[in-house]
């Protein structure tokens, strides 16, 4: 056996990883522009705080969210922050599939399924979420701009005066850092160990329901599940990443804080948007990262 044949990789295994990244890319990308509204509706709501007289700018309602934004914002505002996603969205949802394909090697057979896919579903989420956070930080700051969407500065404005005036670190385009980290790990967790324990205990039903229906299905109560356990890290990050992030200093202790000032149920604001959101766009990154890996093996799988 000669030397290049004992150095040599493993063969198909630097194309199976390529399929996986393309696959997720694209499942990233269609879910990050169909959604987007959804997710901008949810950090407003996140961020209002509620006081004893409100202005004229303050929701009521994702209805009255809407009709606000588009009176004084304009069509386009639902899409306020849209670049920062489209420029995330794909690699993160590259390295999401990825890093969940490649941690659930880590597991040997002995440790039961389940497990093993609430587990690579954490570690997933963490890996997700350093590389994501400097974008979220982009993109909530710009989300909360209530002017005008010919008035609001640009993504390149807005990344450019961050680094500026607040730098690198985790004062700066990484503040919120744990909150992402913590906010993406159980939401993976939940996301991943849900579906995939379901899907193949109702393999068996795909001759009675249609397997783009089921894999819908499962994948929404997936992320709809996932989007209601992991909210109060969500509204953490954002009470850190938004305009008046000063004020709030850690993920527990701003937890804390938006409990202590504003009650339990602050904790879940903007729940009913993100599970508008992450429930069918949850559904739908599986089953167009499912297709798309179909057809990717199709076309350069061994």
């Amino acid at each position: 056996m000669s030397h290049l044949e004992i150095v040599r990789p493993k063969p198909g295994i630097f194309k199976e990883a390529a399929i996986q990244i393309g696959a997720g890319g694209c499942a990233g990308f269609v879910e990050a522009c169909i959604m987007h509204p959804m997710d901008l509706i949810k950090t407003r709501f996140q961020l209002q705080v509620k006081m004893g007289t409100q202005d004229a700018l303050y929701y009521t309602g994702i209805g009255d969210c809407m009709r606000k934004m588009y009176v004084n914002e304009g069509l386009a505002a639902f899409w306020k922050g849209i670049l920062p996603p489209v420029l995330m969205e794909t690699p993160k949802r590259a390295v999401k599939f990825f890093s969940f394909e490649q941690y659930k090697k880590i597991f040997n057979n002995q440790t039961p399924k389940s497990t093993v896919y609430f587990c690579a579903g954490f570690l997933t989420g963490v890996t997700e979420g350093i590389i994501v956070n400097p974008f979220e930080v982009v993109k909530v700051q710009m989300q909360s701009n209530r002017k005008h969407i010919s008035a609001s500065p640009s993504t390149f404005e807005v990344t450019r005066r961050i680094i500026t005036e607040q730098g690198f670190g985790l004062k700066g385009i990484n503040k919120g850092l744990s909150a992402t980290v913590m906010r993406n790990g159980v939401f993976n967790s939940f996301y991943f160990g849900i579906y995939h324990s379901i899907l193949p205990l109702l393999q068996n039903q795909k001759e009675y329901v249609p397997e783009l229906v089921l894999k819908f299905a499962i994948g929404f109560i997936s992320g709809t599940v996932a989007s209601c356990m992991n909210i109060p890290f969500d509204v953490a990050k954002s009470r850190i990443q938004g305009p008046q992030g000063a004020q709030y200093k850690g993920t527990l202790r701003t937890i804390y804080l938006v409990y202590h000032r504003e009650g339990f149920q602050a904790l879940y604001k903007g729940l009913l948007p993100k599970v508008l959101r992450l429930g069918p766009g949850g559904a739908i990154m599986l089953i167009v990262y499912d297709k798309m890996k179909a057809y990717l093996n199709m076309q350069f799988g061994d």
